[in-house]
């Protein structure tokens, strides 16, 4: 296959992809002005519904200028040799293969986390505070991209590095040393995640002696969970919105409960919302996940070491001779339909889970109170509560609020 014809293909997944999205999009829009179904009329009243009504539409016309946007710079970039330009950029720099390829991927980080912020500030401060969500400062937004620009230098610098080290010294079965790195690593981080990263962005606590503390940990004890490490994390440091959320395996397990989840529910509503939590562990949800995602790592890391070193590959975006970091751009563009497909199996998968940890806590006589910390969550996150089927089956990872709670009240 000429690189041409794998141009004409890249350029065409680019562009169907993206008309794709915006069809979804639509359909999704279509929708927003649905009846409340009768099972959820007690979410919004008729002032804060329409409030609701008015921050997705405007999130939808705020998507359709943002995914413009980065439409034109991808298409720009495919056409006008942008990729190649870039890697004649970091060569001049320095011809090391890994050097070039860390500046190579550095400037396209860069270029593109310098020309998407403007979105992302308007986002932040016009229409998250518009809607009373936003509780981020400047002063926390600077802070933040200079941290994750430091922890993707560091971490992905590091990854990329021995991968590329990996494909030079083996490029027959780097992939396979590749793929037993990102095993190790997943696991790593998803022991340590909130232990190591979390803190460099948001203080975690403690949940004081109390009421709350005293009906979790029975709860466990009913449950046969062993609950020793239940956290509350500053989530209202940059958002009004409520979460929680399971970390961790083995003895580095935690409960993190965000403070605004704390203030917005009763004691029995946040006790079944982490009844749920403890429902995907006691389905073991996260290792079936983990597992899943690594055998899809696996299968992608073989696929892309057949064509890694393919002259055509890279000669599609515009360099003469086989480039590594160049193949895995044009690779990655391929690959994302087959992608998207194992997307809406994962979905699929995700929702069956969610439905498997709601009844975990209905099992324990939490229905109810799960049904009514979801109406809340729902309200207080401005949540859609008629998201288009197509939607849901394609893009959900959780089912929507309403074949939530007509499972738990069946």
């Amino acid at each position: 296959m000429s690189g041409d014809l794998i141009f004409i293909i890249i350029l065409s997944i680019v562009v169907l992809g993206f008309f794709f999205e915006q069809i979804l999009d639509f359909l999704n829009a279509s929708w927003f002005n649905k009846p409340i179904p009768d099972e959820l009329k007690d979410v919004y009243d008729f002032d804060k519904y329409k409030r609701q009504q008015e921050y997705k539409t405007e999130n939808y016309r705020f998507g359709i200028l943002s995914s413009i946007f980065s439409f034109i710079l991808i298409v720009a970039m495919l056409l006008f040799n942008g990729f190649a330009f870039v890697d004649s950029l970091a060569a001049s720099i320095s011809d090391h293969y890994i050097l070039r390829s860390l500046l190579f991927f550095a400037i396209i980080f860069f270029a593109s986390d310098v020309l998407t912020t403007p979105f992302s500030v308007y986002d932040t401060f016009v229409i998250e505070k518009k809607y009373g969500f936003n509780k981020t400062t400047v002063k926390t937004f600077i802070l933040d991209k200079i941290k994750s620009w430091l922890l993707m230098a560091i971490i992905g610098g590091g990854i990329l590095s021995l991968i590329i080290l990996f494909y030079e010294l083996n490029p027959q079965y780097f992939w396979l040393y590749a793929w037993a790195l990102v095993v190790v690593f997943s696991i790593f981080m998803n022991m340590f995640y909130s232990t190591l990263i979390v803190p460099l962005f948001n203080k975690q606590k403690p949940l004081e002696d109390g009421e709350l503390r005293t009906a979790i940990m029975e709860f466990g004890k009913k449950a046969g969970f062993n609950i020793s490490n239940i956290f509350v994390i500053d989530g209202s440091k940059r958002s009004t919105k409520a979460n929680a959320y399971f970390s961790g395996m083995g003895p580095k397990k935690r409960i993190v409960l965000y403070d605004t989840l704390i203030e917005e529910m009763t004691t029995k509503e946040i006790v079944a919302v982490l009844a749920h939590e403890i429902g995907h562990y006691k389905h073991k949800h996260i290792y079936k996940s983990m597992f899943a995602s690594i055998i899809e790592t696996g299968i992608t890391l073989f696929i892309f070491g057949l064509f890694a070193g393919s002259d055509p590959l890279s000669q599609a975006l515009g360099v003469d001779a086989a480039s590594f970091h160049i193949a895995l751009i044009a690779f990655g563009i391929i690959y994302s339909p087959l992608s998207s497909v194992i997307g809406i199996i994962s979905s699929f998968a995700s929702r069956k889970a969610e439905y498997q940890a709601d009844n975990f806590a209905a099992n324990y006589g939490l229905a109810g109170d799960l049904v009514s910390a979801l109406k809340k969550l729902s309200s207080h996150n401005m949540s859609n509560l008629t998201p288009h089927p197509w939607v849901v089956f394609i893009s959900y990872s959780h089912p929507p609020v309403l074949d939530r709670v007509r499972n738990l009240v069946k």
